[in-house]
């Protein structure tokens, strides 16, 4: 099963995940986590949902392992 990172249906809180945080944008460098809370109401976002992750820091999911 492929699961999508622009697809709010596919991530749920306790997914391990990598995310993109805000300042990282440019560079591109993604940080790792398990996901707290999602913030994206949306169904889909073309740059990724955007997850609150257990350890406070906020981004967008770019990979779900």
């Amino acid at each position: 099963m492929i699961r999508d990172p622009k697809d709010r249906a596919d991530i749920k809180p306790g997914l391990k995940v990598k995310i993109v945080l805000k300042k990282d944008q440019k560079t591109g460098k993604l940080t790792l986590g398990v996901v707290k809370d999602i913030l994206t109401n949306s169904s889909m976002h073309p740059r990724g949902i955007k997850v609150r992750l257990q350890d406070g820091q906020v981004g967008r999911v770019q990979e779900i392992l």
